[in-house]
């Protein structure tokens, strides 16, 4: 992933943001006793971009990768739409408790730019629901140059959106972000729709850590900068997951990426351990010594 990849990381200021009060208020409204969900995985399952997280003569990766975590961002859907009997293989060699996040097609976000997309839509969520339980969100990156000017278009998008199918939504564009009013107007057009904001860590848009939730759900896409700070960041969101969960969060959804991704099971194992020990659950990871 190389989108906010800087040369220099160790300059950047990781420090996060605090909470908006409005996702406080928000989160309050959903607290329960509830068992609390989490799903923690790296982009892909890839063997290239993975190399040396694999055993020599592991003959089939997704069945590795999914006895080592409980998902995986799904990026492989965003080049092309996968078919119903590609769903289901994927479905069928994993776990029972394993889901999948797969991100809905550059044909629909990118050269579409949301216009005129019913068809491509309804054929991408037909195939998508073969995952049946282990469907675990479905998310929308729009294109860097997607600006609030078309609001309009991503509210309709959003409206005719097939219902049941829970969505999250990326935007990357900084006017989003700038304009207060704006920033808000969005927010509030995802809560109206039940639409998860998807955080991005990253370090060379630190704006895009908005810290705004909008529904009970945290979507957290972790760009680390293969550098050692990347840990003390992750412990950085353990403090942050803490406020989250005591305010009422249900669910969280943290995905780890590396500008290298080699590194990412390492990374994920890290904060895998540290989410078990401090929510006391029981999340799978590889067992360090397994790790390269």
């Amino acid at each position: 992933m190389k989108f906010g990849q800087v040369e220099h990381p160790e300059e950047v200021d990781f420090k996060l943001p605090p909470v908006s009060s409005d996702t406080i208020k928000l989160l309050n409204q959903y607290k329960n006793d509830q068992p609390f969900e989490v799903s923690v995985g790296c982009a892909k399952w890839n063997k290239a971009d993975l190399k040396g997280f694999y055993p020599r003569g592991t003959k089939d990766e997704l069945v590795y990768y999914s006895q080592q975590f409980n998902s995986v961002e799904l990026n492989a859907t965003f080049y092309n739409s996968p078919s119903k009997e590609q769903v289901n293989t994927w479905k069928e060699k994993t776990p029972a408790d394993f889901k999948f996040f797969p991100k809905i097609p550059q044909s629909i976000s990118h050269y579409s730019r949301l216009l005129q997309t019913d068809e491509k839509v309804r054929a991408f969520t037909d195939a998508i629901a073969f995952f049946e339980e282990k469907l675990g969100m479905i998310f929308l990156q729009m294109h860097d140059n997607y600006k609030p000017k078309d609001i309009a278009r991503l509210e309709e998008f959003l409206k005719n959106f097939p219902k049941g199918m829970p969505l999250a939504l990326e935007v990357r564009n900084e006017e989003w972000f700038a304009n207060g009013e704006i920033a808000q107007s969005f927010y509030k057009l995802l809560e109206d729709h039940g639409v998860t904001n998807i955080l991005v860590d990253t370090a060379g848009r630190r704006d895009m850590l908005h810290m705004r939730l909008t529904t009970p759900i945290a979507f957290v896409r972790y760009v680390g900068a293969n550098h050692p700070s990347d840990y003390q960041r992750l412990d950085d969101w353990i403090q942050v997951i803490k406020q989250w969960r005591a305010a009422g969060l249900q669910k969280l959804y943290f995905f780890i990426h590396q500008n290298i991704e080699v590194e990412s099971p390492l990374l994920a194992t890290y904060f895998i351990d540290q989410l078990n020990k401090e929510f006391d659950l029981n999340l799978r990871g590889p067992h360090k010594t397994t790790l390269f």
